[in-house]
This record gives C-alpha cells, structure tokens and sequence, in this order.
C-alpha cells in the first residue's frame, strides 16, 4: 500500500463528500488486494487487516456525522415526547 491511511481525526475534517469518495477507493483497493491475494497469493494478510480497519473507520465517522444530523433535525417538544408515550 503505497499511501498512509488517514487517522480519524483527519477522517473527521473531510466533508461528506470526500469522505464517500476516500470509503470508495478505499473498497476498491481491497478488492483489489483481495483479487490479487487470491490470484497471485501474495501475502497482503496486513494490507487486507488495514484497509478493513480503515474502511470501518470511515464508515463510523460516517454513521456519527448521521446521528448527529438526526439529534439536531429533531428538537424533543413536551408534546412529542406525550405522543411518542402514548403508543
């Protein structure tokens, strides 16, 4: 793997739209890998462990960037917590 990963505090500054394309390419570069280990077996076992681990990184940042966007687009009002109650 030619480039380093980005950290999640590096993940965290990109905006919604870099970070879907970096959680792109960062699928595409492990099928490739996956393509090329099962292919060629080279022992990409660690590049392979990175990129999951990076990919799930994006993806939770990804996931908090939502709940946060959910918290701040529902104000709780006395009157939708009585009808969220009465069911």
């Amino acid at each position: 793997m030619a480039e380093k990963l980005s950290k999640p505090a590096e993940l965290r500054a990109l905006n919604d739209e870099q970070l879907g394309l970096t959680l792109k390419d960062a699928c595409k570069r492990l099928f490739d890998l996956r393509f090329q280990s099962s292919a060629e077996r080279v022992e990409t076992a660690s590049d392979m462990r990175r990129l999951r681990r990076f990919i799930a990184q994006v993806k939770t940042v990804q996931r908090q960037r939502e709940i946060q966007q959910a918290a701040a687009g529902s104000v709780v009002t006395p009157a939708t917590t009585a009808a969220t109650a009465a069911r």
